[in-house]
């Protein structure tokens, strides 16, 4: 058990790193929020809101990597729900059936610890045999013992333009919870072009998972959002096998990639009660946030609905651009 000694000294650490933190984020260059309660700060090429910037360093610190964890990495509005029940409903697939999978009582954010936040409770996990956790760092954020561990990682990523209007809907969403202004679209358009996003720039994200890949490709599956919902029960046996539980010829007789396939879908997660009426990280204060607000629409090309040619050819072209040396398309 732990001492009084112990949870002192380590009460002592914790106030030494917030006072260190404040000192350092009081440094850094500071960017427009999206109407965001937090001023988002650059730090090492990339934009955070203090909360995650902090759980990042955190995690640098403390969170020590097994060789059988599994990282699912994503730019936030990416697919991350999608891809974290999915990966969730498989490897759990022979200890709970589709009535009785968490994912009906939970959404897919709670079911999969997120490493920013939630790193210190994912030992819990592990010793269920569920070896899943989550992340919206850059690849160049990673804790060393992801790394160094040798542990999977599964990035997903999605055309930018979805991306950004995903993310201003998630952000005018919350803003009208709160009572608050929201941003115009055009305003956080100008910013996503610039870089000054939510983990952005969202092209250093991807690129820095994209060439990531390349060292270690045993170890990395890069997915696209458009891809897989082309063909979904292709993309989820790959994965299966993957993350070490492929499904037998008798599963696939059966149809269990399918009922996973359904289970996860848009339509019936943003469907379910939790997703309609709970809240994620309810009593965390500014973290807080009402479950629907996550799920939208899911959809792919939704941007035509929102952004002008004009707007779609500026961004495929910043898209070309940023990504021309890669061998990557996004658009």
């Amino acid at each position: 058990m732990e001492s009084h000694f112990d949870s002192h000294v380590e009460q002592e650490n914790e106030d030494e790193f917030q006072k260190s933190f404040k000192e350092m984020i009081s440094t850094l260059p500071k960017g427009n929020s999206w109407g965001l309660p937090d001023h988002l700060y650059q730090y090492q090429g990339f934009w955070l809101t203090p909360p995650f910037l902090q759980g990042v360093m955190l995690a640098q610190q403390q969170f020590e990597a097994q060789p059988t964890d599994i990282i699912l990495c994503s730019a936030p509005r990416t697919g991350t729900a999608w891809l974290k029940s999915l990966t969730f409903a498989t490897i759990t697939r022979t200890s709970f059936d589709d009535s009785t999978t968490p994912l009906l009582f939970k959404m897919p954010h709670d079911v999969v610890p997120f490493l920013e936040l939630d790193h210190a409770h994912f030992s819990a996990n592990r010793h269920l045999g569920i070896p899943l956790l989550a992340t919206h760092a850059p690849y160049s954020f990673l804790p060393t013992s992801i790394i160094d561990s040798g542990c999977k990682i599964i990035y997903i990523c999605r055309d930018p333009k979805d991306t950004f209007v995903s993310m201003y809907h998630l952000f005018t969403r919350y803003a009208k919870s709160q009572n608050t202004q929201p941003i115009e679209l055009d305003e956080a358009f100008e910013l996503f072009c610039e870089g000054v996003s939510w983990y952005g720039p969202y092209w250093d994200h991807v690129l820095g998972y994209w060439n990531a890949r390349l060292e270690h490709p045993d170890k990395f599956i890069f997915l696209k959002y458009e891809e897989m919902n082309e063909d979904i029960v292709l993309y989820l046996k790959k994965l299966a096998e993957f993350m070490g539980c492929p499904f037998s010829s008798e599963e696939q007789q059966k149809g269990v990639p399918e009922k996973i396939v359904k289970m996860c879908s848009f339509e019936n997660l943003s469907n379910l009660e939790v997703n309609k009426s709970g809240k994620h990280r309810e009593g965390q204060g500014n973290l807080g946030i009402e479950n629907k607000i996550y799920f939208r629409k899911g959809k792919v090309e939704d941007w035509k609905n929102y952004l002008t040619p004009k707007m779609a050819t500026r961004l495929d072209q910043i898209t070309q651009q940023k990504l021309s040396s890669s061998g990557l398309s996004l658009n």
